[in-house]
């Protein structure tokens, strides 16, 4: 089954549960991936249509945290709750031992590399984290990243 298949069949049971925020957070969800989808032209396959839901869980953290400074509460919560559901869909977030591995085995293979080399090092460890199914966000690797190279 398709991520817009499960989308669309979990929208169906959600509407049969009454439950209004996990329906109108869902409905978000598929018009997103619909937009993409007309905007390319073309279906969108599992890896275009994750970069899409990608896209959605990092406006909801900047809402978040825009929502906490500014003092809604309720607002970030819903927010919360919002990046959680779509979560839902997303494969496993990779944790920080594993972005540490996986930056350090990146440098290793690539000798001793500077800082200048820092995109070279993030292109590669981002690739590598992609390969292997596992999701991973570019301001978590990149802290890593220079934390690695910035010579003891």
């Amino acid at each position: 089954m398709t991520l817009s298949e499960q989308i669309q069949k979990d929208i169906t049971t959600a509407m049969k549960a009454r439950d209004e925020q996990r329906l109108s957070c869902l409905r978000m969800v598929k018009t997103a991936l619909k937009n993409r989808e007309i905007e390319k032209m073309a279906p969108l396959d599992e890896k275009e249509a994750r970069q899409v839901l990608s896209t959605l869980i990092k406006q909801r953290k900047d809402s978040v945290e825009q929502f906490t400074k500014g003092g809604r509460q309720e607002m970030a919560d819903k927010e919360a709750a919002e990046i959680k559901l779509i979560e839902a869909y997303m494969p496993k977030a990779a944790g920080e031992e594993d972005i540490v591995a996986g930056v350090k085995a990146v440098i290793a293979e690539m000798g001793a590399p500077s800082m200048k080399d820092m995109g070279t090092v993030m292109k590669n460890v981002m690739a590598r984290f992609s390969a292997g199914g596992m999701r991973v966000e570019g301001k978590q690797v990149s802290e890593v990243v220079k934390r690695e190279l910035t010579p003891k």
